[in-house]
């Protein structure tokens, strides 16, 4: 692994422990976007065996949190890290809280797609939702490589897709509506499109959280509620 973005400790105990965190960040990222990919596919394809298997498996993506939030009680009560090592620990607490919250919104995607029948799915934007589980899917992955490399340039680029995330929920929402004025009779059972639509559109929103991380970790500044080109400008250091 490049240790480039780790400042080297005299106590190689302590390299090991962050590094050791930011590898299991990595893997819970991992489970994560398998739970997703696996949730966008049982919705897509009505495969309920699927939709199973997301929502059983989400206690891994919870234990994992639980037990990286102590390995980073850990290193704050015990090292009492200051500069960068604080700034990593408060962006890993940040990023595995809003992994663990995308695996909460997989599950849910789970369970509408556990809910549908084959007769709502042939009158549902199903085309449209596998186009926008796919993109925030990607932006995912995307923010998890920033995480892998602490890629701070790489992240504004990913985030910069929550653009393209809000366009896509807002055409499958108008598909909706357009088919439930159409036919009112299917409103109850198109409600649990609706619910995994918004739950694609708050992965999206927490994918684009954790890239808001990693450029704090990177440069040491806080781009929450900015807008991209002012966290382009952090990113990049030009302050022009």
């Amino acid at each position: 692994m490049d240790q480039g973005f780790f400042k080297q400790h005299i106590s190689h105990q302590f390299n090991e422990e962050l590094e050791d965190i930011h590898t299991r960040v990595l893997a819970m990222g991992g489970i994560v976007e398998q739970q997703l990919t696996d949730a966008v596919s049982a919705m897509v394809d009505g495969n309920r065996e699927l939709a199973q298997t997301v929502i059983t498996s989400d206690y891994k993506v919870n234990s994992l949190e639980v037990e990286l939030d102590e390995a980073c009680t850990h290193v704050l009560v015990r090292r009492q890290p200051t500069a960068s090592d604080l700034r990593l620990v408060m962006a890993v607490v940040k990023t595995i809280t809003d992994l663990e919250r995308i695996g909460d919104e997989a599950e849910r995607i789970g369970r509408m797609a556990l809910y549908l029948l084959e007769e709502d799915r042939a009158v549902a934007p199903v085309a449209e939702m596998g186009a926008f589980g796919s993109h925030v899917r990607d932006m995912l992955r995307g923010a998890l490589d920033a995480v892998a490399r602490m890629d701070a340039e790489h992240a504004v680029r990913v985030a910069q897709q929550d653009i393209q995330a809000d366009s896509q929920y807002e055409v499958v929402l108008q598909r909706l509506m357009d088919q439930m004025k159409k036919s009112p009779e299917t409103i109850p059972r198109l409600m649990d499109i609706v619910w995994a639509a918004r739950s694609m559109e708050r992965i999206g929103d927490r994918a684009r959280n954790i890239c808001e991380y990693v450029v704090y970790f990177v440069r040491g500044k806080d781009v929450r509620h900015t807008s991209f080109d002012q966290m382009a400008r952090e990113a990049t250091g030009d302050r022009g």
